[in-house]
Formats: C-alpha cells, structure tokens, sequence
C-alpha cells in the first residue's frame, strides 16, 4: 500500500507555471524569457512535471511545440486554480504592505444605522477592510469579543476590564423612559429621577459585569429608593414590546427614541440622566490591529464634522 500525497498533488509550484505559460507562448525560448529560466531548465521543468503526472502533456518537433490531448486537459483544469492562487498571493501581499486585516467583525447591541454603514464604507474605500455586523444580546456585548468571535462591539460604556481597550467614544446623549401611552406618567414632558422608583424597569440579561449592569438599570435613585425590575430583555424590539404592554418601562439613549417613533410608546426625558449615555468602539488590547484604528480613525473624523454624523451612529437602550 502507497502512503503519502497523491503525486499529482506533488507538483511544484513552479512547474505548473511553465507549462501554463508554456502553453500560451508555444515556444520554449520565449517561455524562458518570460519566465527569466533557461531554455534547459524549462525542459527540466516540464519533464518533472510529465513524470509526476504519468503522461506526456508536450509534443516538441524541430518545427513547432503542441500541447498533447492529455496536456491541453491538464491546463484547462489547473489554470483558473492556478490563477486563484496567485490572486490570493496578491491579496495577501497587500495586506501586509497596507499592515490591515481583510475584514473586521464589528458586533453591536442594538441597531446599525446608516451614518456608521457610510463609515464602514469608507474604511473599504480607503483601507481595503471590509467590515460584517453581528447582533449580540443586549447583555452580553463582551464576552463574545472576549472569546475571538468578534473584532470589536459597539456597546454602552463604562468599560473597566484592563484586557479591553476603548479605542473610540462617541458623543454622549440624553437618557430617556420608554412608557405605554396608557401609562400614568404618558402625559409628562419629563420625569425626574427619583420618580423611576414608580416604575418597574427592564433590565439587561446576559453575562456582563455587574457595575455595567447597573448603569443600564440603577437599583436604587440617588436618594436610595429601591427601583422595581423584575423583567429581563436581550434585544431593543423585545423591550419596546414590553414597554408598549403598560407593564413596564424602559431607559433608552436619545437616537433609539429618534428611530422608534410609535403611537403607543412615549419617551420622555429623565432629568438628571442629560448626557448620560454613551456609547464606545471597544475592542481586546491583545488584538489590536491596524483595521481597529483606522476605523477608529474615521470614527473621529467623522465626529468633528459637520452633522455629528457619528452621533447617531449605532444605537443601544
């Protein structure tokens, strides 16, 4: 019993490229040429390759060079993955000379909107670095960056593990209470802080660290009244549903209630939450890329131009 690679599968590189080339030139001179061998080292080429292969793939008279039936076939077959192979030699050497990743795996907590999709576009543009979203839960926007399944989340700060890095902030924004139109409070124009020990709060589940938690829900009200929550949501359409059934309400950022807008929710602002909210570009300290910062980059580009386009970039409760 043989062991080992097939011999075919043992074909070196660089016979293959002569006889490819080889078979467009149908001249052994210019094929050195092309290829900067001599002419014995081409026939060298192609006779290892004839002997791997077990058939002659090159008919060679004093008056002209043919491709045998069996050689016309092998180059039919071997050319587009031979081309393939060198476009990935291209892609590959690109990347290193541009010092970028290919792609980016960007995971976000809410919903993407079009201000940071033209952002990503731009890092293609300029970058070459193509960037996939994902949908994490609500309450576990690390641990899914922790464990390499993404590059980087766009996720509601603080952030206080030494192992990840904040490599963009954007602006912080108002924070606000997502009521039913039936709730009692629906008439106000505002609600002070205190006044959320009446409601019961939705609140995060997932894995996140506790003191992240509590910033997404508070416990208590600065005077120290317990806050009720006694329901848990991991995506933003669950809790608008929640909030919609008059059961409980919901603490969200100024560009989820701007994108929401339904006639059986209110949203009004807490006093004492103004620029409350914040969201980051946080990725892993030990993974941080070229892609990262460059993104990271047009982030702040972005940021000072007019507009504020990043500011309603990506959205979160």
């Amino acid at each position: 019993m043989t062991t080992g690679l097939p011999s075919m599968h043992q074909a070196h590189l660089q016979q293959i490229e002569c006889l490819i080339v080889l078979a467009e030139e149908l001249h052994f001179g210019r094929t050195a040429e092309r290829l900067g061998y001599s002419q014995s080292r081409v026939s060298q080429l192609i006779a290892t390759l004839e002997a791997r292969v077990g058939a002659r793939l090159v008919a060679r008279t004093s008056r002209r060079v043919s491709l045998t039936r069996v050689g016309a076939q092998f180059v039919k077959e071997v050319r587009p993955a031979y081309r393939n192979l060198l476009r990935t030699f291209d892609r590959a050497r690109e990347r290193a000379m541009r010092g970028a990743v290919e792609e980016l795996r960007i995971g976000f907590t809410g919903m993407v909107y079009e201000e940071i999709t033209s952002i990503f576009r731009a890092l293609h543009d300029r970058h070459g670095v193509a960037v996939h979203t994902h949908d994490l839960p609500l309450g576990s926007p690390f641990t899914p960056l922790l464990d390499g399944e993404v590059d980087a989340v766009i996720a509601e700060l603080p952030v206080h593990e030494p192992e990840l890095t904040v490599g963009f902030r954007f602006p912080a924004q108002d924070q606000f209470v997502v009521l039913s139109t039936e709730h009692a409070l629906a008439d106000r124009d505002a609600v002070d802080l205190e006044e959320l020990a009446e409601l019961d709060l939705l609140h995060r589940t997932g894995d996140a660290p506790g003191y992240w938690m509590a910033a997404r829900t508070p416990p208590v009200t600065p005077s120290g009244t317990p806050i009720l929550s006694t329901a848990g949501i991991t995506t933003v359409q669950q809790g608008l549903a929640l909030a919609a059934s008059g059961r409980h309400a919901m603490l969200a950022c100024r560009p989820l209630a701007e994108h929401h807008t339904r006639t059986d929710l209110r949203y009004l602002p807490v006093r004492g939450l103004e620029a409350s909210s914040q969201l980051g570009l946080v990725w892993r300290t030990d993974h941080t890329t070229p892609a990262l910062t460059a993104l990271a980059e047009l982030l702040e580009e972005a940021s000072r131009s007019e507009g504020n386009p990043a500011q309603h970039a990506a959205l979160s409760t």
